[in-house]
């Protein structure tokens, strides 16, 4: 586990923790009919009881109602929220957000394709449960490359970003599109998310940026990534250009003072 202390000032100072702090786990989908009931099954195991929030854009291919299934089983660990319509990745985790921050301590953020280990959970909360870290983030890149089934071009596309983006903005972490991470409620509660403009990739490009700014400490743990199996990948070549724009953006905005 490698830490990355802001540079920034230090960073806020921890509120008092409950001994067992609430723990809820954002899962966006779309289409994730093949994926999703398998993992709520696993993360509904943990010995960690998390809480989970699906919000799901209407899947036509009956995501949510596999969801309601696990729901019937499991009753309030898990909900459900539907919107109209396929909206992105960025709104579902700020809709996850806003509708959970004041019920939960440790909020995560999780793919429903598989590609995240649904066993690396604890190991993403334990340092923020441990006030060692206010956002940890499952990096595929801290000590080694731990990423299986991608082509070599889709390698250098994702681990070129994680260096183009240090050297625009001077962001301290190795994996900085990564989507698989925990925040402390805290470092949501500072960050304006109704300025959090930013979808795809480089909406957690901007999220990790606005943490770093504000001084809190991002940790980053080194997970193993592994390619979907079923489904299809959502990215584009749109998510990849505003990847590429967000991070001046970013930069100018902290320089201008507007972030």
């Amino acid at each position: 586990m490698s830490t990355l202390q802001t540079e920034r000032g230090s960073a806020p100072s921890p509120e008092s923790n409950p001994p067992e702090a609430r723990v809820l786990v954002i899962v966006p989908t779309y289409n994730e009919a093949d994926n999703i009931g398998g993992l709520l099954e696993a993360l509904l195991e943990l010995p960690l009881r998390p809480s989970i929030l699906v919000v799901d854009d209407r899947s036509p291919d009956g995501t949510a109602d596999r969801v309601r299934e696990v729901q019937h089983r499991h009753g309030n660990r898990v909900e459900l929220l539907e919107r109209d319509g396929r909206r992105g990745l960025a709104t579902a985790y700020l809709d996850g957000f806003r509708r959970s921050i004041a019920s939960y301590e440790c909020l995560c953020e999780m793919d429903a394709d598989l590609s995240h280990d649904p066993l690396d959970i604890p190991r993403l909360v334990a340092p923020v449960q441990a006030g060692e870290a206010d956002l940890t983030i499952g990096s595929r890149y801290i000590g080694g490359v731990r990423v299986l089934n991608w082509s070599l071009r889709r390698l250098l596309l994702s681990y070129g970003a994680g260096i183009y983006t240090r050297l625009v903005t001077g962001l301290p972490v190795m994996d900085p599109t990564a989507g698989f991470k925990c925040f402390h409620r805290r470092v949501l509660q500072t960050i304006e998310l109704d300025r959090v403009s930013s979808n795809g990739y480089s909406f957690q490009i901007e999220m990790n940026y606005r943490a770093w700014h504000h001084g809190f400490r991002i940790v980053e743990v080194p997970v193993v990534f592994t390619e979907r199996s079923r489904g299809h990948s959502k990215m584009s070549g749109a998510i990849v250009w505003e990847a590429i724009w967000k991070v001046w953006e970013l930069r100018f905005r902290q320089l201008l003072g507007r972030l």
